[in-house]
């Protein structure tokens, strides 16, 4: 088997089905790729009868609510695929994803393959603006495609031996980062993370402005556990905010309400700094994960 798909959901059956719905048109194999789904905890557990339906090959675990990162370890622990193919329950990969996914992957068969995510919700001004402050920072880290540094586990493949080799996501980033810092521990350990083009999928996540601040903050939060981490201390990416901010200008401009956009790049900088330092006044010194003795060069 090719590929397993891991989706970790929290209470969103309904987004949940409409990102099995186009699993399900993939234009691949059906007997090549499985789904795992990984329930976390949801106050309503998922029915297995409704995830499982007809024509698929879907499989679904559950744990305690322990978050993202934990419940991506469990799925890729579960999974029988040779590569994990991560995306959320509130995206839906155009039906070239896994085909996009494996030409690049013939290529680069030992690399971490990241892809494209495009805000589905045009018209709210509160998910355009998270993407465009998430497309931001894919241009920071990533100028050369074949040489990226981060790409986010919306929309991100590995092979299965090797991410259980490198240990995995880290559970203790419970809020943000968790993928940030396996990029980090991957490149560290001598892996390359490589960009497909056309491996495409639509996020389908609304945002309010509460909502909006509230996941910028819990952004913020994670930055700081990722920095304190790494280095031991807490240091703030001055370059990342500059650069990111130039790179903002365009979309406010091009925005249909360039005020609104303008006030909610400020309020993405207030929330988020707010969050890494609420964070870093609550956070205890740890030493940072032991990087993965595993070499990982192709």
């Amino acid at each position: 088997m090719d590929f397993s798909v891991v989706i970790t959901t929290w209470n969103r059956p309904d987004s949940l089905a409409q990102c099995l719905d186009a699993l399900a048109a993939q234009v691949y194999p059906p007997e090549a790729f499985e789904v795992v789904v990984v329930d976390d905890g949801s106050p309503t557990p998922l029915d297995e009868r409704a995830v499982q339906r007809s024509g698929r090959n879907v499989r679904l675990v559950r744990q305690v609510n322990s978050g993202p990162a934990a419940g991506r370890n469990l799925g890729a622990q579960a999974a029988c695929g040779e590569w994990l193919a991560f995306t959320d329950d509130d995206c839906r990969p155009r039906p070239g994803w896994l085909a996009a996914m494996k030409r690049v992957l013939g290529t680069h068969p030992g690399a971490l393959v990241g892809g494209v995510t495009i805000n589905a919700l045009k018209t709210n001004a509160y998910s355009q603006a998270s993407q465009s402050i998430l497309d931001a920072a894919y241009r920071y880290f990533n100028p050369d495609p074949e040489n990226a540094r981060f790409f986010a586990t919306d929309n991100l493949v590995v092979a299965r031996e090797r991410f259980l080799a490198c240990g995995g996501l880290d559970v203790r980033f419970r809020v943000a980062s968790e993928d940030r810092e396996f990029c980090e521990r991957w490149l560290a350990g001598g892996g390359r993370i490589v960009t497909a083009e056309d491996a495409v999928v639509d996020h389908f996540h609304a945002l309010t402005f509460r909502t909006f601040c509230r996941q910028h903050f819990q952004y913020g939060r994670g930055a700081a556990q990722f920095h304190r981490g790494r280095l031991g201390r807490l240091r703030r990416d001055v370059s990342f905010r500059w650069r990111v901010h130039d790179w903002l200008v365009r979309p406010v401009r091009e925005s249909p309400n360039p005020v609104l956009a303008a006030g909610l790049v400020a309020a993405w900088q207030l929330a988020n700094t707010a969050g890494f330092f609420w964070e870093s006044l609550r956070l205890p010194y740890r030493d940072p994960r032991p990087m993965s003795p595993t070499n990982l060069r192709n």
